[in-house]
């Protein structure tokens, strides 16, 4: 069985750099742990466990989450949050970094997506910026990094993935575990951000006047509701984490076909479009992976591959600290649902042995995998917003870095007290492990 788990292991690790796309590396490298360490009849397995990837009734939400945000991100909601942010955090120096912060983590409450948040506000963000005076490399780290505080704020899509992984995970108490230290998270962005700002004298040229509050106010109200609506319906019990999605989307749709009226039937059918596109893309990821997960838990590779890690340390904060690097280097080259997928089954094991929290442990994965969306050579959320910023990720790589070792740090304050992670969904009566 060695020789099988090995070949499982390193065709996966030679395809991923080969430049393999990853469901095809998950898949391909299933067969080979197969045909390695069973035999040619077990091949008759993989369809059953491709559907099996698939075939769960919470991963229903991740579409309906991703075309809500999508739905948000189109109908005009940013701008109007953009306003009422600005009316909140006033002509300062700085000011205008700060919105783009506080605008991410609202958006963040309706995308549960790092790259739709990014995309969403940088297109409102960085031309404003600019203006004011803000290099446009420093607004393209400052809106990468805050848009990765999606990943913790709910609705999360990574949270939902980690939910159907990991046995008897509340979704719930999942969603409200990631709430605080997402606000922690985008604190710890905001607090550089301000002072790089003073230091090197950016937004000279804000405006000096603060927008009305009211009128802000209730142009982003409908937008602002977004959030109230999924997670008090959570609370309430009105309706599962499933429904809440389908409820965002036909509230999405109200918002921005008739109180916004900025969707026609053209749009709503090209964001349909292009929702599906983006998670067929996600299904595939996740079907593929069925074959890999069943393959490793058969042949034992994740049992073995625990045990190598049990040897090096028996100290759970020393293994504590090896996960949360090698999950770091992965989130530098990988997406977040593939790093679920792929290093769960693996990481499932060490919960037990050391009685890891998997609510808290969920939590820190995600603020991990968070810190690498906007970590160079991939980063996903920088890529997308240096684009939009018309600069190149190299240019924008010595601000990332302030923004990589605050939230890191923000990070370590949550391993050491796992109760800032915890305290919410216990209050709320949610079953955290």
């Amino acid at each position: 069985m060695i020789a099988a788990n090995l070949a499982l292991l390193g065709s996966f690790a030679a395809l991923l750099c080969l430049g393999t796309p990853i469901a095809v590396a998950l898949g391909l490298a299933g067969v080979v742990g197969i045909l390695t360490g069973l035999d040619a009849y077990a091949l008759a397995t993989i369809g059953t466990n491709t559907y099996n990837g698939i075939a769960k009734y919470p991963l229903i939400a991740v579409p309906l989450f991703i075309l809500t945000g999508m739905i948000f991100e189109r109908s005009g909601v940013a701008a109007k949050l953009v306003r009422f942010a600005g009316a909140i955090v006033g002509p300062r120096r700085g000011g205008l970094a700060v919105v783009a912060v506080l605008v991410c983590m609202l958006m963040g409450g309706m995308s549960g997506s790092g790259p739709a948040d990014a995309a969403a506000v940088a297109t409102v963000m960085i031309p404003s910026m600019a203006k004011a005076g803000y290099p446009r490399a420093f607004s393209a780290s400052v809106i990468a990094a805050s848009a990765s505080t999606a990943i913790l704020i709910p609705p999360s899509i990574a949270l939902i993935i980690y939910s159907i992984m990991v046995p008897g995970m509340d979704l719930r108490a999942l969603f409200a575990a990631g709430l605080v230290p997402g606000l922690l998270a985008g604190l710890a962005i905001a607090v550089p951000t301000v002072w790089l700002s003073r230091r090197h004298d950016f937004g000279a040229r804000e405006e000096k006047s603060r927008p009305d509050f009211w009128p802000s106010f209730m142009g982003a109200v409908p937008g602002l509701l977004a959030p109230v609506i999924i997670l008090g319906g959570l609370r309430s019990g009105l309706f599962t984490p499933t429904e809440a999605a389908v409820v965002a989307v036909f509230y999405g749709l109200i918002v921005g076909v008739f109180i916004y009226r900025t969707m026609g039937w053209r749009d709503i059918y090209a964001t349909m479009a292009d929702a599906a596109k983006t998670s067929a893309v996600i299904m595939i990821i996740v079907s593929l992976a069925g074959i890999f997960a069943w393959a490793g838990s058969t042949l034992g590779a994740f049992d073995m591959a625990a045990k190598a890690l049990f040897a090096l340390s028996d100290n759970g904060y020393v293994i504590m600290a090896i996960v949360m690097v090698v999950l770091l280097l992965a989130g530098m080259v990988l997406d977040g649902i593939s790093i679920y997928l792929i290093f769960l089954p693996l990481l499932i094991p060490l919960m037990k042995t050391f009685a890891w929290n998997p609510t808290w442990f969920g939590v820190l994965m995600a603020m991990n995998i968070a810190i690498g969306q906007f970590t160079p050579p991939v980063a996903v959320n920088l890529m997308v917003s240096t684009q939009i910023g018309g600069v190149t990720m190299e240019s924008s790589i010595r601000w990332a870095i302030w923004f990589v070792a605050s939230m890191a740090l923000a990070m370590v304050f949550v391993i050491m007290v796992p109760g800032i992670a915890l305290w919410l969904p216990e209050a709320l009566g949610y079953a955290t492990n």
